[in-house]
């Protein structure tokens, strides 16, 4: 028996590590001849499914650059009951820039007030008649940074900036943020869902397409398992073939997002009235193309893995 096996375990060019690896290799590549429909199936569903994923990364992506932009203009403004004198000025920006999340503190005083408010009614200056510097209050307005600008810390923001002495009401746009933490945050566990939908769809479909190729090659496999062949030499080819489905199909995937990605540059204009360059538009950067490109090559291992369980006893 042990003559037999010695006789049918296929003999390695290059003994060690890489030889073996080099035999899987092509071992795989020589699945991918002879099954070219299934492959050709295998590696379109994981780029339709890696190209669905990755349009909703692209909108999100640059949905986000937007909204980064959007919260730049969250300014917290407080408001005095009477204007501080000069000397008290100093020690109150101090004290609300010690406050956690401060970027700046701009103080404006009730004559700047008047004339920012003249100039955005300019041309309607009957509006303003009666209309004097005491009438408006002096105010600081506060700058706040990326981790403080959501509904809830802008919200603890403002409870901590009203326990400075001489400060009376305080805005922010209390609605605005709200509304913009919200739309964020769905629009994340929308993303979250659709990630997650996609993957296992995907999952599943390249999984039984690869168990079409394994089950046409039963025998071989019953066969290598009954001259003493190991566990791992008669999955790795299909692992690899896994991989390689998936690294290609995530490939394809790429290409197809970049051609549509440059489609919409150069027709936005005419059908959105939109100019890409002044919006800011961008593709993926690198570390998410990576992303994906992992997430082909993991979703070809899983499903040649999955496939195999049922051929070969892990």
């Amino acid at each position: 028996m042990s003559k037999n096996k010695q006789a049918v375990r296929p003999k390695l060019a290059q003994e060690g590590f890489f030889g073996r690896l080099r035999y899987f290799s092509e071992r795989a590549l020589a699945n991918l001849r002879q099954n070219p429909f299934v492959s050709v199936v295998t590696v379109g569903t994981i780029a339709l499914a890696l190209l669905i994923a990755s349009l909703f990364l692209l909108v999100y992506v640059n949905l986000q650059g937007m909204a980064e932009g959007w919260s730049d203009k969250v300014q917290v403004t407080a408001y005095f009951d009477k204007e501080p004198a000069p000397l008290a000025v100093a020690a109150l920006k101090a004290r609300v820039k010690s406050i956690p999340g401060t970027t700046k503190v701009t103080f404006v005083t009730q004559q700047e007030a008047e004339q920012r408010l003249r100039s955005r009614l300019k041309g309607q200056e009957s509006l303003l008649e009666g209309i004097t510097p005491e009438v408006l209050p002096a105010s600081l307005e506060i700058g706040l940074d990326r981790d403080h600008r959501d509904s809830a810390q802008v919200t603890a923001y403002v409870s901590a900036l009203k326990k400075v002495e001489g400060i009376g009401e305080v805005q922010y746009g209390e609605e605005w943020v709200r509304r913009f933490s919200t739309f964020m945050n769905l629009f994340r566990l929308m993303g979250l869902l659709l990630g997650s939908f996609l993957g296992i769809t995907v999952l599943f479909i390249v999984s039984n397409t690869i168990k079409l190729t394994i089950y046409a090659r039963k025998d071989e496999l019953e066969l290598l398992g009954l001259v003493g062949a190991t566990r791992l030499f008669i999955k790795a080819p299909f692992l690899i073939e896994g991989v390689l489905q998936g690294a290609l199909g995530a490939i394809l995937s790429q290409l197809a997002l970049l051609i549509c990605y440059f489609a919409f540059l150069k027709n936005a204009g005419s059908f959105l009235g939109v100019n890409p360059a002044a919006a800011g538009l961008s593709f993926l950067p690198a570390t998410h193309l990576a992303g994906l490109l992992l997430g082909g090559v993991l979703l070809g291992f899983i499903g040649s893995l999955t496939s195999l369980r049922r051929f070969v006893n892990v």
